[in-house]
């Protein structure tokens, strides 16, 4: 069991994802690197991550039924991520996390996680 798969379980309801989720896409709404990333409507991409995100920390298995292994790279292939990109993610999510009172706890944990998942994700040089 790694450290990220018990968080869910000391936060304890799926309704601290889905703030940090909001916060996050609020980060992206302003950012003018990443806004032009996703779709008009961020609805799916918010329930996508949130139910990501609750399972990846031990929560619900939902993300897996409806959409199978997260297979995250090959998702996010579509879509040019370099440094710049990266680095704008990052910065979203450290602010939906300061903004995310629950997670404080754990907050060695997620940041070493999201900087690892945004540094995997970069598929093109800048």
């Amino acid at each position: 069991m790694d450290a990220l798969s018990v968080i869910y379980e000391q936060v304890g309801s799926e309704e601290p994802f889905y703030r940090l989720v909001e916060h996050f896409y609020q980060g992206v709404e302003a950012s003018s690197v990443l806004r032009p990333l996703y779709p008009k409507d961020l609805s799916e991409a918010k329930s996508k991550l949130a139910k990501y995100l609750i399972y990846r920390m031990g929560g619900s298995q939902a993300y897996v039924q409806e959409r199978g292994h997260p297979r995250m790279r090959a998702r996010h292939m579509p879509f040019k991520i370099g440094m710049k990109e990266r680095d704008a993610w990052l910065l979203a999510m450290n602010s939906a996390l300061d903004q995310t009172e629950e997670f404080k706890l754990f907050r060695a944990e997620l940041d070493a996680f999201f900087e690892h998942f945004a540094t995997f994700m970069i598929n093109q040089p800048d």
